[in-house]
Formats: structure tokens, sequence, C-alpha cells
């Protein structure tokens, strides 16, 4: 089985699933997806969310393939760029943080480990851009697919509580913790003999 991640751009934007291309629930705020979804627009409002993403700040996604079909992608930006996120009663992000938005895997390939990998290509992306740490908000009554991901999925995925709630905890994940001792010890060689550090490589599953 090949699999590939490659950025979401407005190019692939269509390989996301049909509810998800149209979904504003973290893009604008509560009074404003009301309305887009209302007047229709809310699938141009998505694309008009992640062009500006994309010209203001860079790569905001991920979507993965395995044999060149679509299964899943994961979202994220800095919580300037969420407005739902304010909603929230363990808001705000942390300020050295970027927020998963929402990430999903089609149910035939969910169990296969594609999530963490999904965490770990944004780790990657974030660490050389020059991030500290991934927060989400979890739903801690998940029950079925949603624009928020089950809290117990982001802890199996290496994110711990930094603010509890019954429904909605904050979690967190701390870039460095996402790099194998092996690789620590190649950069620090690197530096030693003066070589030119390369970018860090993340645990393959």
């Amino acid at each position: 089985m090949g699999r590939r991640l490659v950025p979401l751009t407005l190019d692939n934007l269509q390989d996301l699933p049909q509810r998800c291309r149209s979904c504003v629930f973290w893009e604008l705020d509560p009074v404003s997806g009301e309305a887009a979804v209302k007047g229709g627009t809310a699938a141009v409002e998505k694309e008009s969310w992640i062009s500006a993403v994309l010209l203001d700040w860079g790569s905001c996604g991920r979507v993965v393939y395995v044999d060149d079909a679509p299964v899943g992608f994961v979202l994220y930006a800095p919580p300037a760029y969420v407005p739902r996120s304010a909603a929230f009663p363990t808001s705000p992000i942390s300020p050295d943080a970027v927020q998963l938005i929402t990430s999903f895997i089609k149910p035939g390939y969910q169990g296969q480990g594609l999530g963490r990998v999904l965490v770990q290509t944004v780790a990657k992306d974030l660490l050389r851009r020059g991030f500290k740490a991934i927060e989400a908000f979890g739903d801690a009554r998940w029950k079925e697919p949603a624009c928020l991901l089950p809290a117990d999925h982001l802890l199996a995925v290496g994110f711990k509580t930094v603010r509890q709630h019954p429904t909605h905890p904050r979690l967190r994940l701390e870039l460095r913790s996402t790099l194998s001792w092996k690789e620590d010890v190649e950069m620090a060689i690197d530096r030693l003999l003066g070589a030119v550090q390369k970018e860090p490589a993340l645990r393959p599953l």
C-alpha cells in the first residue's frame, strides 16, 4: 500500500470529504458561520479562508493518500485565524502554540496509524517553522465524527491535558517530544562537527 502526504492547497481541496469542504465551524465566528450555512456560501467561505491562510501564514493542512485515493486530512493554523476557538470555555490557545483544528480518516482506513502520521507530519512542519507546541480542543464525550476530535484520540497520539473540562478539555503536544532520542543525538553530533543541521525527521510508526 503506497501512502503519501501532501500539503493542502486550493488544487486538492476537492479531495476533502464533501461535508468538510463546506464546513466553516472553525473558520468563521458562530454568527457568520450560521449566516454562511443559511445563505449557501459555506463552501466559498471555506475556500476563501484556506486561500487567505496560505497567503498570509503558509501551509495549513495535509491530505493523506493511499494508493492515490484521498483517505484523510488534517487542518491547523494559529488561533488568530480560527475565530471559533475563542468561543470555547478552555480557550485561549497558548501564544506559543498552533491550533490543531480538525482531522479525519475515512472509516475503512482507521486503526492503521494514519492519524498519528498526520499529527507527526504537522509537528515536523511546525518545528521547522519555529513553533513550540500544538494545542487542540478535545471532545470528552465524542460519539461520532464531527468538527472536534475525540479527547481520547489526542491523548493516544501524545497530547496531554493542560486545561481540564467535562466536555471540551484543551490538550497540548510539545513538539520536542515528537523527536526520538536517536534523532536528538544525531543533531548534536551534526552541531559538534559543524555540519549543516538537517531537518529533524520524525519517528516512523
